[in-house]
C-alpha cells in the first residue's frame, strides 16, 4: 500500500515523453459554468507502463510575466488504460478549467495547466511525464469494504478503481460505497446527463453511491457532507470499525476539514475520531490524494 497522504505537488517531473490529442469532450452540461473536459490521450512511446491508479504529470508552457518557463501539473488517470493508434499506449485525463483570483489586488488570472489542457484539440501533441504513484489499490481480501470519497475531478482515479474491481476482480465480494461531492447535479462527473459512467454498477449488490450537493449551487458554500454521510451515519461508521474497511479519500485539500467534522460528528467527539482517523492511517487504510 502506498503512503497514506499522497499530495499531487509532491511528484517530480521525472522522464518526460510526447503525447497526442485523441480527443477533447466537454463532460460538464453547457448549462453550468463549470467546464470539465475529458482528454483521451496517445502516448508516443510504446514501453510505457501504466498501472490502475497512478497519475501523469502535464508540461504546460509557463507564464512568461512570472519567469516559468514550464508549468508542471499532475492529473489522475480516469479510466482503465487500453491500446491506442498503432499500438500506442491510450490514457485518459479529467481536466477542470480553472481560475484564480489574487487575495491582494481582486484580479482574476487563469489557471496556467488547465486552461492549456481544454484549450488543445484533436491531434495537438503535448509533453507529459510519469506515470507516477499508485495511492488507491484494490485490498488482498476480497470482502473488504471500500469508502470512496471524492470532490470534483477527485472522482477520476475512483472511476477507474471501480471499473477494474467489477469487469477484472471476480472474486470480490467487499462493498464499495462511493460518496461523491460537488456544487450541483450538473456537475457531478460520469454521474450526470452527459456522462453517466458510474450506472452501470448500480445492479450490484455491493456498490452504492451518495451524492453530496451544496444547498446552494450558485453559492461557494461547502458540499454538503454531512448530510450524504448522516443518511447511513450508522452503518457507515460500523464499517469504519471493521479491519477490512479502507478510505480512500480524492479531490481538493480543503475537503480534509470539513470531512473531519463530519466523522467527529459520528464518532461522538473530535478527540474519538482523531484516534480512529490515526488507527486507520497507522494501518495505511485511509489514503488521501489531494490538491
Amino acid at each position: 500500500m502506498s503512503d497514506a497522504i499522497k499530495h499531487l505537488a509532491d511528484y517530480d517531473s521525472g522522464t518526460r515523453y510526447r503525447a497526442t490529442v485523441v480527443s477533447s469532450e466537454r463532460i460538464t452540461a453547457e448549462t453550468t459554468e463549470t467546464e470539465v473536459r475529458e482528454l483521451v490521450l496517445d502516448v508516443d512511446r510504446p514501453d510505457f507502463e501504466f498501472q490502475l491508479g497512478q497519475s501523469i504529470g502535464v508540461v504546460a508552457p509557463g507564464a512568461a510575466e512570472f519567469g516559468h518557463a514550464h508549468h508542471f501539473r499532475l492529473y489522475s488517470v480516469a479510466d482503465l488504460p487500453e491500446p491506442g493508434e498503432a499500438g500506442r499506449p491510450r490514457i485518459k485525463i479529467c481536466v477542470r478549467r480553472c481560475s484564480y483570483m489574487d487575495e491582494y489586488s481582486g484580479e482574476e488570472f487563469p489557471g496556467v495547466a488547465s486552461n492549456y489542457l481544454c484549450d488543445l484539440r484533436p491531434g495537438d501533441d503535448l509533453t507529459i511525464s510519469g506515470p507516477v504513484g499508485m495511492p488507491f489499490e484494490v485490498p488482498d481480501e476480497m470482502d473488504a469494504n471500500l469508502i470512496l470519497i471524492g470532490s470534483g475531478t477527485g472522482i477520476a482515479p475512483f472511476r477507474g478503481l471501480v471499473k477494474h474491481i467489477y469487469r477484472n476482480v471476480p472474486d470480490w465480494r467487499g462493498r464499495v460505497w462511493l460518496f461523491y461531492g460537488a456544487r450541483s447535479g450538473l456537475e457531478m462527473l460520469y454521474m450526470n446527463d452527459e456522462r453517466d459512467d458510474f450506472a452501470q454498477y448500480y445492479d450490484e449488490e455491493t456498490f452504492e453511491a451518495f451524492r453530496a450537493l451544496s444547498s446552494r449551487p450558485s453559492w461557494s458554500d461547502s458540499i454538503a457532507w454531512q448530510e450524504a454521510i448522516q443518511e447511513r451515519s450508522a452503518e457507515l461508521w460500523e464499517m469504519i470499525g471493521s479491519p477490512k474497511t479502507y478510505v480512500y479519500v480524492a479531490g481538493l485539500e480543503k475537503m480534509l476539514a470539513e470531512l473531519d467534522v463530519v466523522f467527529a460528528a459520528l464518532a461522538g467527539s473530535k478527540p474519538k475520531w482523531e484516534r480512529r482517523k490515526a488507527e486507520l492511517m497507522a494501518g495505511r487504510r485511509w489514503v488521501e490524494l489531494v490538491y
